[in-house]
């Protein structure tokens, strides 16, 4: 039965229903004769709400990247360096456990050039900078920000689309396993914020071992 009331929002939303009904390949498996289907009519009545499928995605991408940064932000404040960067990682993890297909959708990045993009482009700037203060509070040089940035979101995201996608069917906890990404993401992180990427602690070993090796 035709849904009353068809607008921009609600087919929008009925977009969003339709990305979470498909899992981890609903992003990808979007249409708008699902969406049409979904609220009751033709897939040309769309048109008057919606100027295609490309503006949809784009809407179902924008929505998703702010509630991402929404639940970064809230998992972040008021916390600083390792702590940070453990609870940044679980929340994106969280957001996409929850909602796979509009997670899916955070992924692609907006066209630099394309006006049609641009407050994709705001939304994607405001979740960098949210990745960022989170990284920053490890004392990074500014020339190294964006390689620990493009890094970090590389070891979550690349962790979720294999844990989503059921690359991860051993017995060991993958729980644990994200544990031990994480730590092995912090001690990249801290090594970045040091020169030539050797922790203190880790000179200071070696001076020790250096002075005992000429007793």
């Amino acid at each position: 039965m035709p849904r009353a009331g068809l607008s921009h929002d609600a087919v929008v939303r009925l977009a969003l229903e339709v990305v979470d009904d498909g899992g981890a390949t609903g992003y990808a498996d979007l249409t708008l004769a699902k969406v049409a289907a979904k609220a009751g009519v033709a897939t040309p009545s769309l048109y008057k709400h919606v100027g295609s499928l490309a503006d949809l995605r784009r809407e179902v991408a924008l929505i998703a990247v702010q509630e991402v940064t929404a639940a970064a932000t809230s998992a972040t404040v008021g916390r600083a360096g390792s702590d940070a960067l453990r609870a940044l990682a679980t929340s994106w993890r969280t957001y996409a456990h929850a909602h796979p297909g509009r997670y899916a959708s955070t992924q692609v990045g907006p066209d630099p050039e394309d006006p049609a993009d641009e407050r994709l482009r705001e939304a994607a700037a405001a979740s960098v900078r949210v990745v960022g203060a989170v990284l920053h509070g490890f004392g990074l040089p500014d020339e190294r920000l964006i390689d620990a940035i493009r890094a970090a979101r590389a070891g979550f995201h690349g962790f979720v689309v294999l844990e989503l996608g059921g690359g991860f069917r051993m017995r060991e906890d993958v729980d644990q396993s994200f544990a031990v990404l994480l730590d092995m993401l912090v001690a990249g992180v801290t090594a970045l914020g040091v020169p030539d990427g050797v922790p203190d602690a880790a000179l200071d070993h070696l001076d020790h071992d250096t002075a005992g090796s000429h007793r």
